[in-house]
């Protein structure tokens, strides 16, 4: 399931909001600099270096060798062109509240592309920021489960001559489940592609619910194929869409291949569905391997109905990226109960004796590392006890993988227990005492349990960003705790109808048709007239982890709720890492973009953005000009603010 939930937003705005409202100095700084910033210290010109993919590469490694921005001299940094999409003019109420810019665009053949939440895609110049062109979808807009594009995908005909139509193609895959095909030299569709420049992704598909399957991150691109999954509205019900990965042919549209994450439930009945990967795929062109990290099975919260432990659901699997053929998995959750997903893109990159691997970075804060042609743990790996269920044909798995590196706290207690006042911190420490509260995998009950960390994470689909120089794998982390409570079939409608009329009640419903229990769930706060997080503080850091040593070299504070006080915030976003040994990274819900010192996590550079920057920034050089862009259009269901703006910054 995805997690930007009106949930969350009503829950945790409200905290951070009255807090700054009553703290916030009367007038702040567009620009903060910290550390050295005593005069020019610019390096000359340098090589150009581009950003091909979402996350830089097509391992996701996000980072860059550009080093023309460097700690010494990230303080000076500049706006150097905002660009305004428009993406959100004229669009209605309810589909604003619900839109995300969350896009991180590529630099490819000397220009800028981007999407919006609504999948138009845009070609920019990338020194002026001037748009070239721009392309819309033009989307059938009803009912949305989300409405967001990380991104597009860029691939080139090396035989191709100059000025051939679609010597360039660019890829997007919409929110009405289509794949597209783009010129990237004029913006029209590739009419070779598919029918008409598009191929249909509902094409058998048993749709359930529109708008429910949709695509929301950049497609794969290896070889001449492109790949994609699928984004699912997977609480619903047991009976869903299927999360089937399939590969096109990046000239035709024709379907080389497909993959089915959870082929056991075709022979289930009721037959489960999801399963999906909705978040970026990694490839490895050098063995031909396609990297597919999976979302839980249907539905998140009851099993009773999906036995066992669901592979490949919550796993990453490789697959040959040629033909699809399975290689091998590995499931980091056995038989989902808690929304776990994973949603961060695998990060690709070479063990100390130059073993191909890869590190998966998880909801639970827990990274894997394996061999990537494998999947044999580089880092230990257990299998260890956790909390059984207590719910009536529900069959939890007895034991869950558990790494050596584990990147948030893993369980909450009365103890631990937070507020600004001793009466906030004892109602929050009743609230735990009442509930199951028995550490990571918790299983969820009638009376209601913790589940901790939630299932906004730990690592997002903001994935991390990998220094192949100082072998360290940085990530944005969250440390929100979320009270999950099963709710007996017959009860639910009665439990929905009288929260209407309670504002205690700020919370999500889930049907989990088919099922016995439906399921409610909020972050876990203290009294409804205060709001407060129950969960101590810092609730979001940007943290690095060595992963040769498997030791965690740092690990700060996030953004804050209060100016002046570190108390991190809920992050949806990611970091880039850069040779210039800065780590840059927004994803907070106080609409700052920040540069971090990547040997000590020193905060050492910080802009207040026009709208949220719930996106990963990406950077690029230019005629020996390094720029950083992010993307500032806020998070509707996060409650962050809007806007509509892409913002380059470069040294004087």
């Amino acid at each position: 399931m995805k997690i930007s939930k009106f949930w969350l937003a009503t829950a945790i705005l409200q905290f951070g909001c009255v807090w700054a409202l009553v703290l916030a100095p009367p007038h702040q700084v567009r620009a903060q600099t910290v550390g050295k910033s005593d005069g020019p210290n610019l390096p000359p010109s340098v090589p150009d270096a581009g950003w091909p993919s979402y996350g830089h590469d097509a391992g996701g490694t996000r980072y860059s060798p550009a080093a023309q921005i460097n700690r010494d001299n990230v303080a000076q940094l500049k706006v150097a062109w905002t660009y305004r999409t428009g993406a959100l003019d004229g669009i209605d109420d309810d589909l604003k509240r619900n839109a995300a810019f969350e896009a991180t665009p590529i630099l490819v053949d000397g220009r800028l592309y981007l999407s919006t939440p609504f999948d138009h895609v845009i070609a920019l110049e990338p020194e002026t920021g001037k748009k070239v062109w721009e392309y819309d979808p033009r989307l059938n807009t009803h009912g949305f489960s989300e409405t967001t594009s990380r991104g597009v995908s860029a691939w080139k005909d090396s035989s191709g001559k100059a000025g051939q139509p679609c010597r360039l193609r660019i890829f997007i895959g919409t929110l009405d489940a289509r794949l597209i095909a783009v010129d990237g030299e004029t913006g029209k569709a590739c009419a070779d592609f598919g029918t008409g420049g598009q191929v249909d992704l509902t094409k058998d598909v048993n749709l359930r619910d529109a708008g429910q399957y949709q695509v929301t991150s950049a497609p794969a691109i290896a070889g001449d194929l492109v790949i994609t999954g699928s984004s699912i509205g997977d609480n619903r019900a047991v009976e869903l869409e299927r999360g089937i990965v399939r590969a096109f042919d990046v000239r035709s549209g024709k379907q080389r291949w497909s993959w089915d994450p959870i082929p056991w439930a075709s022979k289930s009945s009721p037959r489960t569905g999801a399963g999906n990967a909705w978040s970026t795929l990694s490839v490895d062109a050098e063995h031909d391997l396609v990297f597919i990290p999976t979302g839980s099975a249907s539905p998140d919260y009851f099993g009773g109905l999906r036995r066992g432990d669901n592979k490949w659901a919550n796993s990453v699997v490789a697959l040959h990226a040629s033909t699809g053929e399975f290689v091998w998995g590995f499931q980091v959750v056995h038989h989902d109960l808690w929304d776990y997903d994973v949603a961060s893109q695998p990060t690709l990159f070479s063990w100390r004796d130059g073993t191909p691997a890869v590190a998966i970075t998880t909801k639970m804060g827990r990274v894997f590392v394996l061999n990537r042609l494998t999947a044999a743990p580089l880092s230990p790996v257990e299998e260890r006890p956790v909390p059984k269920s207590d719910i009536p044909g529900e069959d939890a798995s007895p034991t869950q993988p558990a790494s050596t590196i584990s990147m948030v706290p893993e369980k909450l207690s009365p103890e631990d227990a937070w507020g600004r006042t001793p009466e906030e911190k004892q109602a929050c420490a009743d609230k735990i005492r009442a509930a199951r509260s028995e550490g990571i995998f918790t299983p969820p009950s009638v009376k209601g349990s913790i589940v901790f960390p939630g299932s906004v994470g730990g690592v997002n689909w903001g994935s991390a960003a990998y220094d192949p120089q100082r072998h360290l794998l940085v990530m944005d982390t969250n440390r929100l705790a979320i009270f999950v409570r099963l709710i007996p079939r017959e009860k639910y409608d009665g439990d929905i109808q009288a929260s209407t009329s309670n504002d205690r009640s700020h919370g999500e419903w889930g049907r989990q048709a088919g099922t016995p229990y439906a399921m409610f769930r909020t972050p876990l706060i203290g009294p409804s007239e205060t709001l407060t997080l129950c969960s101590p503080p810092p609730w979001g850091t940007v943290a690095a982890v060595d992963l040769f040593t498997g030791k965690k070299a740092w690990d700060v504070p996030l953004g804050s709720f209060v100016p002046g006080m570190n108390t991190g915030t809920v992050t949806l976003g990611g970091p880039i890492l850069t040779a210039g040994g800065v780590v840059f990274t927004a994803a907070t819900m106080d609409n700052a973009i920040r540069g971090f010192d990547a040997d000590s996590g020193k905060e050492i550079w910080k802009y207040e953005l026009p709208a949220g920057g719930q996106a990963t920034p990406m950077t690029y050089t230019v005629n020996g000009k390094q720029y950083l862009v992010i993307a500032a259009g806020g998070h509707g269901k996060l409650g962050t603010k809007q806007g509509d703006y892409v913002l380059a910054f470069t040294l004087p």
